[in-house]
């Protein structure tokens, strides 16, 4: 059977297609907050509330903006930005949600703390130059593919195209440093 696609895992009701979409990308979300925040426990918060806004809004997913993981990345990034103007991982989401807190073990902290340690520098340098280029200006920079097909003097198709095979290779990189 096929890999489904981000946005039929988006889109459907069934909460399992939901829980692919989460094991798909949490690794590169995980990567992503690990450097960028303090303990194993925030992490742990930011991804929670990551998801729980993705799923909150997975209707707002467009996939003709891009890959579904740098949406998600979008998501992290703001959270962390409110996160440090509050002082605080915010949770409305998984409370509007219903979500019940979830405590977690040592054992549970560790692994994410060796998760988080994946080095994303290292992994982006995995890509082929063109590819990690076009992940990093439209992921972390959040640059419009008009932007990015006037830079690389392309389609904004090949523009997307370059990213999503990025994105899909970095999420390769991701998932063999469990």
């Amino acid at each position: 059977m096929a890999e489904r696609a981000d946005a039929q895992l988006l889109q459907s009701p069934d909460a399992a297609d939901f829980g692919r979409f989460y094991e798909r990308h949490v690794g590169a979300v995980v990567a992503y907050l690990g450097p960028r925040v303090r303990g194993p426990e925030i992490v742990f918060d930011l991804t929670a509330e990551t998801f729980a806004r993705a799923l909150e809004h997975r209707d707002q997913y467009d996939p003709a903006r891009g890959p579904a993981v740098a949406w998600l990345l979008g998501i992290a990034r703001h959270l962390i930005i409110d996160a440090a103007r509050r002082r605080q991982v915010s949770a409305r989401s998984r409370l509007r949600m219903g979500l019940a807190p979830i405590a977690l073990d040592d054992e549970q902290l560790a692994r994410i703390e060796a998760r988080s340690r994946v080095d994303l520098r290292t992994a982006l340098a995995a890509l082929a130059p063109a590819e990690r280029e076009a992940v990093i200006a439209r992921v972390l920079c959040e640059q419009p593919y008009a932007e990015l097909a006037a830079h690389f003097r392309c389609s904004e198709q090949v523009a997307r195209k370059r990213v999503s095979r990025g994105l899909a290779r970095l999420r390769r990189v991701l998932e063999e440093h469990p």
